[in-house]
């Protein structure tokens, strides 16, 4: 490619960026202020602050057009339903009083309001707030924190383009309100909705921007006719308004399909489209609707949400034939880079082979700036860096560390049987009520209990070499003994030990599984002020010694009530890393679970009656086309059964899954075969319940009756409506109690008054079955 060849200049730019800053500085500014220990005024100057860092950054990698409205104090959905003033009436009064803390509401709920429904953004680990709407929902447009922020970078000095949420996805997003039917259709507000967006855009207008982005990942879904006509009015109609900017409709995660062709017809300006993964099609797609003559093509050809280096020569050569297909060409990874942590720099730890091949945000922005380079100038241009992307490549394809002959072997020897329990639920049922021996609507817990800042203190402690290991062992020693104290005083049926020396569900076990490292800094946002360090799955996966039988052993001796053995599953043990892509996940998945396999008849031989398994990205990492699923759930649901089929009858194999919409697996929810299942289902108000007894699945149900990531404390009368509406649609033999979720962000105090609710209510309705 010769800089003569490219006829229109190129760009980089991005869609969105990491928001809490390299030390998770707006985390400390967020709780410090629900603590009352930061005031609105700093929570807002600390943000403002993070923004001009991130445009920097930018900047400085090259990008030439910054997005703005993508930062966010909790949920970017949440901050779209501001926008468009849909308000639940119950958080109006909140939100009149004071918007910072109203907005709060919404998010976390109070004492007074419960907050909205979270579940998962499309097939990641990012969780956003449900929209509530009904047909008396009105839409009011508030600009104001899209304009300011968009005013700030233009302040600043930078081209900027305002994001938002689009109009179809907001809907499609949507859940009916409380107290609506079921059966109404939020995509029905439409017509209503697009006024709202017309004075949106026009305020972007007015105040100076050229561009806005209008996010529909939700189009890259199958959907309906009537939801593709919807599209196509709604961009009909926006685009021909009169001052407004031009608009850039974006999507990503997988291929556009049938509404390539109706954004493409619509009079819009510009698109930005997914080339990476299964949206890889959307080259094909586009080439045979034509292209986009006319208009402003941005391509996502720089996976946004791994942290693998760019193949750049092969991004290039996709640009290269996109060229053809529109007016101009635009370079950018495939979606937010809210997905990845901020800069693998920072990473001193990693070795330095495996460091060379990886690449966060600000290295993500800075492929794309070079692949924009080398666009506008041509490849010679450029190199000396496409020659030191060759050799990293290479380093990474030919290195031992990703691949162990041992573990691919018994990888390979993997049998059907080995995957299946040996005897069928009935009879497992059976044998494990006679080993247990619990009452009516038995009551746990998820597995964790809160993470004080006492523990993480030892933990940091022990790192930084200012304890020993003795040292740290009888700290957590000492937690374990509290937590098992309290949940046999409070009356719990089955205990857990806590977790106290547990960093995170998933880094815990990769940092003792050989194909994993850990980062130090890799930081991403799962929803509001909750932030993981997903591990980096690099290479093939083995158990060199037992993981969680010593801590179980120590809790188990403590009490004669059963303690359950906490594992997490091989798929979401995938799902929360960032995996390896250069071998399918079904490979990976099926190496995980022989590790798990070997620690659940561990735990076993150890003692364990109960052993957990859990399981909350299964629905999260479902295809968002219908026509991949099958392939991928038959993989995932094998992987499970292959980690937990080696334990005898009478052992419980149970499981969980939170904030999701669970109906799309039900078949593979019971493809799991586990004993015992768990779910978030409190924010849904128990509709997991129904759709369990609907699709007649037969084993024991956990409904969870407990928002944790709430600080509201239930009262017993609550979670006894939330039970009763739970035994309306499954038998109280097949009933467990317990919260929605692990404990480890709560606080003690709303912690024991939440659990006293929980066993009370579990008291009142075994009283009344008894009587």
């Amino acid at each position: 490619m010769t800089a003569q060849s490219t006829a229109m200049a190129s760009t980089a730019t991005v869609y969105g960026y990491p928001r809490q800053g390299r030390d998770r500085e707006l985390k400390k500014a967020i709780e410090g202020y629900w603590k009352g220990a930061v005031t609105a005024g700093a929570l807002l100057a600390a943000a403002a602050e993070l923004r001009r860092t991130n445009w920097a950054q930018l900047a400085e990698a090259g990008v030439a057009e910054v997005p703005t409205g993508d930062f966010s104090l909790y949920d970017h959905v949440l901050d779209t339903t501001v926008a468009v003033g849909a308000i639940p009436a119950r958080h109006r009064e909140a939100v009149d009083a004071d918007p910072l803390d109203g907005y709060f509401a919404m998010a976390r709920g109070n004492q007074d309001v419960a907050p909205l429904e979270m579940t998962k953004w499309f097939d990641t680990n990012y969780h956003y707030l449900v929209p509530e709407l009904g047909p008396d929902t009105v839409f009011v447009a508030n600009p104001a924190k899209a304009v300011a922020e968009f005013a700030e970078a233009l302040a600043l000095g930078h081209t900027a383009r305002p994001v938002l949420v689009g109009p179809v996805t907001y809907l499609l997003l949507a859940k009916p309100a409380p107290g609506v039917a079921a059966d109404f259709q939020p995509i029905t507000l439409l017509d209503r909705l697009l006024p709202v967006y017309a004075e949106l855009l026009a305020a972007l207008k007015d105040a100076g921007a050229e561009w806005t982005q209008l996010d529909e990942p939700a189009l890259v879904q199958d959907r309906a006719p009537a939801e593709l006509n919807a599209a196509a009015r709604a961009y009909r109609e926006l685009g021909a308004l009169t001052g407004r900017p031009k608009l850039l409709v974006a999507s990503y995660f997988d291929r556009l399909g049938e509404a390539l062709t109706v954004l493409a017809k619509s009079p819009v300006e510009g698109l930005a489209l997914d080339f990476t993964g299964p949206a890889a099609a959307n080259l094909e797609d586009l080439a045979a609707a034509g292209g986009l003559p006319g208009k402003r093509l941005v391509a996502g050809v720089i996976d946004g949400r791994n942290v693998w280096i760019n193949d750049l020569e092969k991004s290039l050569a996709t640009l290269a034939t996109l060229l053809g297909l529109a007016d101009t060409v635009d370079v950018a990874p495939s979606c937010s880079l809210l997905h990845v942590p901020i800069d693998a720099a920072a990473e001193r730890d990693i070795d330095p082979q495996i460091a060379r091949w990886l690449a966060f945000a600000k290295q993500k922005a800075r492929e794309a700036a070079l692949l924009s380079r080398a666009l506008r100038e041509g490849t010679g241009a450029v190199t000396a860096e496409l020659a030191a992307n060759r050799a990293d490549l290479a380093s990474r394809a030919n290195s031992p560390i990703t691949r162990d002959p041992a573990v691919r072997a018994r990888a390979a020897a993997v049998t059907a049987d080995d995957a299946r329990r040996a005897q069928p639920y009935p009879r497992r049922a059976e044998a494990q009520h006679a080993r247990l021996g619990l009452p009516l609507l038995p009551t746990t817990t998820i597995g964790s209990f809160p993470q004080t800042t006492e523990l993480r203190t030892a933990r940091a402690d022990l790192t930084a070499g200012r304890i020993d290991a003795a040292a740290y062992r009888e700290r957590m020693e000492a937690e374990v003994r509290e937590v098992i104290a309290y949940q046999e005083k409070t009356g719990l049926d089955v205990l857990v030990h806590g977790e106290p020396e547990r960093n995170d569900m998933v880094q815990y076990f990769a940092e003792q599984l050989t194909g994993y490292l850990a980062t130090r800094h890799g930081w991403v946002q799962s929803y509001g002020t909750r932030y993981v360090r997903p591990p980096v799955l690099a290479g093939d996966i083995s158990r060199p010694h037992p993981m969680t039988t010593e801590w179980f052993g120590y809790a188990q001796g403590l009490t004669r009530r059963p303690v359950k053995g906490m594992l997490t599953g091989p798929v979401t043990m995938l799902a929360w890393s960032f995996v390896r892509d250069d071998q399918p996940s079904a490979d990976t998945a099926r190496q995980v679970a022989l590790a798990l396999r070997d620690e659940v008849t561990d735990l076993e031989a150890a003692g364990a009656a109960v052993i957990q398994v859990d399981e909350p990205a299964l629905r999260e990492t479902l295809p968002l086309r219908a026509a991949a699923r099958p392939a991928y759930l038959d993989w995932a649901t094998e992987a499970f059964r292959l980690a937990t089929s080696g334990v005898r009858a009478d052992t419980q194999i149970h499981t969980h899954m939170c904030y999701a919409e669970f109906g799309a697996v039900m078949t593979a929810i019971d493809e799991l075969d586990a004993d015992v299942i768990s779910l978030e289902a409190t924010r849904s108000h128990m509709e997991v319940a129904g759709e369990l007894a609907g699709a007649g699945y037969p084993r024991e149900v956990g409904p969870g009756v407990w928002d944790i990531h709430s600080p509201r404390v239930p009262s017993t009368e609550e979670a006894v409506t939330l039970l009763r509406a739970g035994l309306a649609a499954i038998p109280a033999e097949r009933l467990w109690v317990n919260p929605d979720c692990g404990l480890k962000t709560r606080g003690w105090p709303e912690t024991r008054a939440s659990l006293d609710s929980l066993v009370g209510a579990a008291r009142v309705l075994r009283e009344e079955l008894a009587g």
